[in-house]
């Protein structure tokens, strides 16, 4: 009886830390690894940036627990059905989230477009526009051709990449510890706490377009507790990765920030300053093959969405066409979003998005969300 019961501990502690991982796949690229985001939106809130970030975690992974939980006590099938019920009775406003998730894909493809570009003019001294050409075409073509292999790969390339950004992390706190206490000790001119937590929400509420990608794999979470227990290791691995990030650039921000395009990908500009040739190489390739399988993905997930719409189906029969010709029309937009650069992508496209997010995600499901939940609990205990 002991052996069983712990193996059946064993079995959901291991469904647990794979749904974990998911949400960490989603956020680790864009979020902490290249540096931009921590920079725009946690390091301008000076000693607060950290406590910032930890919020935003917090927040963010509160929120999905609820859509999991959601989503698995009604047995929903799609994240328009969750919607629909978060909102009812107001079930339109789930095309609210529709759009919301759309302009959030495209966002997401243009700023692996832009990063990707980036590495190479970095790398290789390309031209900007020749680098995001030919990552276009690449995306292309793996969209079309090599899509299962790339987010097959995905996993292993999301831990290549945190290997790769937490050693840098630990070497570049260690080289600036002494800058970094002189920045906890003193507050930024830009720090306030109203300040600090509204980054903490608007970065939740754009990473809250992880929701349909969370939602396809809790399957796996038998009951509430264990999509608690998920989402606080998800919690942790986050919170940690994304505060040693922080704690970085808190060290290093007068360097990048006075290097041409050096706060475009802080953690390259100072892993190039650290000075590890091998280092900044196992880098730049990570990177680049993160933000490809970011960039197919979401190609992937909007050509999936819209090849069977009813303007395409009728008029084109070949459904691997219908899927090239979104696939195509995705990109260009992507494409020409990307000529933006990264940092305004970051900027605007992901900010005015995180303030959506709050408005239709977060606070709803952590208000609503919850009071549907635990009323439903407790009027079907059996699904819990």
């Amino acid at each position: 009886m002991e052996q069983k019961i712990s193996l059946k501990k064993g079995a959901g502690l291991a469904a647990m830390f794979s749904v974990a991982s998911v949400l960490f796949g989603w956020h680790a690229g864009g979020g902490f690894a290249t540096g931009n985001q921590a920079h725009q939106f946690y390091v301008i809130s000076g000693r607060l940036g950290p406590l910032s970030g930890i919020l935003a975690m917090l927040l963010l992974t509160l929120t999905i627990r609820q859509a999991i939980i959601m989503y698995n006590q009604r047995k929903l099938s799609s994240y328009k059905e969750l919607f629909e019920t978060l909102y009812h009775p107001l079930d339109r406003l789930e095309i609210v989230f529709e759009v919301y998730y759309y302009i959030m894909v495209i966002m997401a493809t243009s700023s692996s477009i832009a990063g990707a570009g980036t590495l190479l003019e970095d790398a290789f001294g390309m031209s900007y526009i020749l680098s995001v050409v030919l990552v276009g075409v690449i995306l292309l073509l793996l969209t079309m051709f090599g899509a299962g292999l790339v987010r097959s790969a995905s996993s292993v390339m999301s831990v290549l990449i945190l290997l790769c950004a937490v050693i840098i992390f630990i070497t570049g706190i260690a080289r600036k510890s002494g800058e970094i206490a002189q920045v906890l000790a003193a507050p930024g001119a830009a720090e306030s706490v109203p300040f600090a937590v509204l980054k903490s929400f608007q970065y939740a509420g754009f990473q809250c377009a992880s929701i349909p990608a969370m939602i396809g794999c809790c399957s796996v979470l038998k009951g509430d507790s264990d999509a608690r227990g998920s989402m606080w290791i998800s919690f942790a691995m986050n919170a940690v990765a994304l505060t040693l990030s922080v704690f970085m650039l808190l060290g290093w921000q007068s360097v990048y920030t006075a290097v041409e395009n050096g706060t475009t990908i802080p953690t390259l500009t100072v892993c190039k300053q650290i000075g590890v040739a091998p280092l900044v190489w196992a880098y730049y390739i990570c990177l680049f093959l993160c933000f490809l399988s970011t960039g197919v993905s979401a190609i992937f997930g909007i050509a999936n969405r819209f090849e069977h719409a009813g303007f395409l189906a009728r008029g084109i029969q070949s459904s691997s066409v219908r899927r090239v010709i979104v696939s195509v029309v995705v990109m260009l937009i992507s494409m020409g979003i990307s000529f933006l650069g990264l940092t305004n992508i970051v900027r605007y496209g992901y900010g005015y998005c995180g303030y959506v997010g709050i408005a239709i995600i977060i606070l709803p499901f952590l208000t609503v969300g919850v009071y549907k939940n635990r009323r439903y609990a407790a009027e079907h205990p059996e699904a819990s």
